[in-house]
C-alpha cells in the first residue's frame, strides 16, 4: 500500500493511508515524483464516489472513464518528461452550474438536463491547463439560488456530519465531496455565501476571492447577468487545507479575455509572508442578531490561537455592518424580482418558487431611483470598510451566527427565512462589497461543524490565508467524514 504523505495534511489523523485521504497538495507532489500515479489516485477517489456517494448525492454525473483516461494521460506527460502544471494529475470536481466541455450545465433544473456545453469555462479551462482530472460534477439547489442543496432533476445532498443539517448552498455538493474524501479539491462559486456556508457547514476550508480575480463566464448562457449579480459572483475553492485552497485559487486565477471583470492580481502563493502578525479585528457580536453559544465559543478560540500566535485581537465591529447586509438583501433581492423571477417561474422547482414567491410578495423592489441611491450607497460603505481594514488588515468574524441550519428552513414561512437572513448576514454584508472571505472549520459541536470567517481587503487573500494556518495548526484536525444517517 502507497504510504501517506508525512505531516498533518496528508490524510486522516485516523492514520488511514488511503490515496483519498490525501490532500490536492500531497497528491500532486506524489505525482510528480512518481511516488505514486494520477491513476492510482483517481481510482481510489473514484473509489471512495462509488462508496459513499449514493447515501450522499453529492456528485450527480461521475466521469470516471473520461477522469481515467485523463489520468493515464498524465501519467505519461509524468513519465515523458513533457512540462507539468500545479495540479498534474489531481483529482478534482467541478460544479454543476458552469460550463464543462461536454455536460450538461443543468444548474440543478430539470428543464436544463440536455444544456450540453460546447466549450469549457474559464475557471474549467483554467484547472484543465493545470493538469487536474475531472471526477465529475457537484449538485446545487435550483439555479444555485438556496442555503440547500436540493432540487426536484438531482434530487437532496447530505450534509455528511448529520443528515439532519443542509450541507450548505449553492455549493453544497462541492462542500460534502470534499468532506467525504470523494476529492480533496472542488469548484463553487459564490454570490452571497456559496462558497463559504458549504465549507462551513461540511467542515472544510472554502475561499470567496475578491471580485475579479478568478475568471468567470458561462458560453452557454443567453444573455449577461444583471449588474449586481456581476459585481458580487466570484469562482473559489473548496478544500481540507490551506496550501490546497492556496493550490486551487493561483490555478483557477488565470487570464481569460471573456471576463471583463478579470484584475492582473498576484498569486496568493507568491510574495513574502508577512513580517509581524497583523491586527486583527473580531467581531463577535451585531445588535439584533441572536449568537448561537457554540459559534461565540469558536470565535473566542480562533482569537486566542491568533494571539497566542502573535497577532494584536482587538474587539472591532466593521462599520455599518447591518447596513452592508441590508443592502445586499435589496440590490439582489430587487434585480432578482425583475431578472431572476422569470427564470425562477421557468426553471425554478417548487420549493424555489415557494421561497422566491414569498420574498417577492413581502419584499416589494426599490424604485429606479432608491436602487441608485443604494448602488452608489455600496461605495462609501466598501471605502470605509477598506480604512477599517487598514487599521485591521484581519477582520475575524463568524460565517454564520448560527450552526448549520436544519435542512429546509426556509419552507417553514417569511419570518424564518429573514431569521435565517440574520443568521447569514455576515456572508451576504461581504459578499455586497466584493470582499474575499475565508470559512476556517475550528472543530465540531456535538457532532456539527463549526467555524470562522476571515475577511481582508481586496486581493489580500494570503492575509486570510496566514491567518488561517494559524487556526489550522491549533484546531483539531479537519478530517474526512463518512456519509451521516
Amino acid at each position: 500500500m502507497t504510504q501517506n504523505d508525512p505531516g498533518r495534511h496528508g490524510g486522516n489523523p485516523g492514520g488511514q493511508d488511503a490515496l483519498w485521504c490525501w490532500d490536492a497538495t500531497a497528491l500532486a507532489r506524489g505525482i510528480r515524483t512518481r511516488r505514486i500515479s494520477s491513476r492510482e489516485a483517481t481510482a481510489a477517489c473514484l473509489g471512495r464516489l462509488e462508496r459513499v456517494n449514493p447515501a450522499l448525492n453529492a456528485v450527480v454525473e461521475t466521469l470516471a472513464d473520461a477522469a481515467l483516461a485523463q489520468a493515464d494521460a498524465a501519467d505519461a506527460a509524468v513519465r515523458a518528461g513533457e512540462p507539468l502544471g500545479p495540479l498534474h494529475g489531481v483529482p478534482v470536481t467541478i460544479k454543476v452550474n458552469v460550463d464543462q466541455q461536454g455536460c450538461a450545465t443543468t444548474n440543478g433544473a430539470a428543464a436544463l438536463r440536455d444544456a450540453i456545453a460546447a466549450e469549457d469555462s474559464p475557471v474549467v479551462a483554467n484547472w484543465r491547463r493545470a493538469g487536474a482530472v475531472f471526477l465529475g460534477r457537484t449538485n446545487t439547489p435550483a439555479l444555485s439560488m438556496r442555503w440547500y442543496t436540493d432540487n426536484e432533476l438531482h434530487g437532496r445532498t447530505l450534509n455528511p456530519w448529520d443528515a439532519s443539517r443542509t450541507p450548505g448552498g449553492s455549493s453544497g455538493g462541492a462542500g460534502a465531496a470534499v468532506a467525504a474524501g470523494i476529492g480533496p479539491l472542488a469548484h463553487g462559486n459564490d454570490i452571497g455565501g456559496s462558497v463559504r456556508y458549504p465549507a462551513y457547514c461540511c467542515g472544510v476550508l472554502g475561499l470567496r476571492p475578491t471580485i475579479g480575480r478568478v475568471p468567470a463566464y458561462n458560453p452557454s448562457q443567453p444573455a449577461e447577468r444583471l449588474l449586481i449579480s456581476q459585481i458580487t459572483s466570484v469562482q473559489g475553492p473548496l478544500a481540507r487545507s490551506v496550501r490546497d485552497i492556496r493550490l486551487g485559487l493561483d490555478a483557477m486565477a488565470g487570464r481569460d479575455a471573456r471576463d471583463p471583470w478579470w484584475v492582473p492580481a498576484p498569486p496568493v502563493s507568491a510574495g513574502p509572508r508577512s513580517v509581524r502578525p497583523p491586527r486583527v479585528a473580531l467581531f463577535a457580536a451585531a445588535p439584533g442578531i441572536e449568537v448561537d453559544p457554540a459559534v461565540a465559543a469558536a470565535l473566542r478560540r480562533a482569537a486566542r490561537w491568533l494571539e497566542e500566535a502573535g497577532h494584536a485581537v482587538e474587539e472591532a465591529a466593521p462599520p455599518r455592518f447591518d447596513e452592508a447586509a441590508a443592502l445586499w438583501n435589496a440590490l439582489i433581492l430587487t434585480e432578482g424580482q425583475f431578472g431572476l423571477l422569470p427564470m425562477v417561474e421557468r426553471y425554478g422547482d417548487a420549493k424555489l418558487r415557494k421561497l422566491w414567491g414569498e420574498v417577492a410578495a413581502a419584499e416589494p423592489p426599490l424604485g429606479f431611483g432608491e436602487f441608485m441611491a443604494a448602488s452608489a450607497r455600496r461605495a462609501t460603505i466598501l471605502r470605509e470598510w477598506q480604512v477599517f481594514l487598514e487599521r485591521y488588515p484581519v477582520l475575524l468574524l463568524p460565517t454564520s451566527w448560527q450552526p448549520p441550519l436544519p435542512v429546509d428552513g426556509d419552507q417553514r414561512g417569511l419570518e424564518r427565512v429573514r431569521w435565517e437572513m440574520a443568521a447569514l448576514s455576515p456572508l451576504m454584508a461581504t459578499a455586497i462589497l466584493g470582499l474575499p472571505g475565508l470559512s476556517v472549520p475550528t472543530g465540531a459541536e456535538s457532532g456539527v461543524p463549526v467555524g470562522v470567517q476571515l475577511v481582508t481587503a481586496r486581493y489580500r487573500e494570503a492575509l486570510a490565508l496566514e491567518a488561517a494556518e494559524v487556526i489550522e495548526a491549533r484546531a483539531p484536525a479537519v478530517r474526512v467524514v463518512g456519509p451521516a444517517g
